[in-house]
Order: C-alpha cells, then structure tokens, then sequence
C-alpha cells in the first residue's frame, strides 16, 4: 500500500498541477538530480588542472635522458591528485564530465614548467576563499608544493 502511494503521489501532483516542490521543502524530488555544490565542481576543476600539470611532466620527462629530477616532482603531482580525487565525493550514478587527455603540445620545456608551476600555485591560492576550509587547507598546501617546485626547477 505504501509503495503505491508513493508512485501515485508524482501522479496526483500532476494532474492537480503542482510540483512536489509546492509540498515539499527543499530541493523537488521529481525535478532530477540536483547539480553540484559550487565547492565539487571548483574540486573537479583543480583535478583537471592537476591531470593536465601531470601529463605537462610526462611529456617533459618522455625520452628525455636528462629529466631525473622532474620524476621525482612528477611523483609529488600524482600524490597530489590522489589527495584531491580522495576529496571528491560524488553521488552514486553521476558522470563526471571529462576532458580528452591530451598530450602536451610542443616541446615541454623547463620555463614552461616553471610557468605552469607559477599558474597553478597562484589558481590555488586564488579559490582559498571559495571553498570549505578542509579543501583550502589542501589548496594551500598544494599551492606551497607548486611554489617549491618553481624553485627546484631553477626559477
């Protein structure tokens, strides 16, 4: 009996001309899935990010003998993307829009590292306000890590 009150209940509203929402409180039930809070899809955004600093490194590092250093800062950026992808929680059965992984275009060099380095640690700094303090005390400190690398990487 409960069950069928429950599917006649999307039934009855739409032939009084209602919405659930007119019923009920909060978000309409019936209206789909709710979009993402303003602080996912800044996460999802920094994890992009993170995926393109780590295939920029790949690329760096792809036949290049003398790369030795920039597999350890490459390993730090995997570490990085695990603490963030750890962060995202996601209802079940939401597809995450993603981005084609593209390779890094042209010739990966160690200013334009240290020029994305700067960019990310800046974009990082940059949404600290935006977020849950938990996240921006991740942001921060993966913003301190961008830092460093600027300077490991001679800039």
């Amino acid at each position: 009996m409960l069950a069928a009150s429950a599917a006649a209940l999307p039934v009855l509203l739409a032939t009084a001309g209602c919405r659930s929402s007119d019923v009920f409180a909060g978000p309409d039930p019936l209206a789909g899935r709710p979009s993402p809070a303003p602080d996912v899809i800044t996460l999802q955004a920094v994890i992009a990010a993170e995926q393109a600093m780590i295939r920029l490194y790949q690329a760096a590092v792809s036949g290049n003998p003398k790369a030795g250093g920039l597999h350890d800062l490459l390993a730090q950026h995997r570490q990085h993307l695990g603490q963030l992808e750890a962060r995202l929680v996601l209802p079940p059965g939401y597809v995450t829009p993603s981005a084609s992984p593209a390779a890094a275009a042209g010739r990966v060099t160690i200013a334009r590292l240290r020029a994305a380095e700067r960019a990310s640690a800046a974009g990082l700094v940059h949404r600290l306000g935006t977020v849950p303090p938990a996240l921006a005390q991740l942001f921060a400190s993966i913003a301190a890590s961008d830092a460093t690398h600027v300077v490991a990487l001679g800039g």
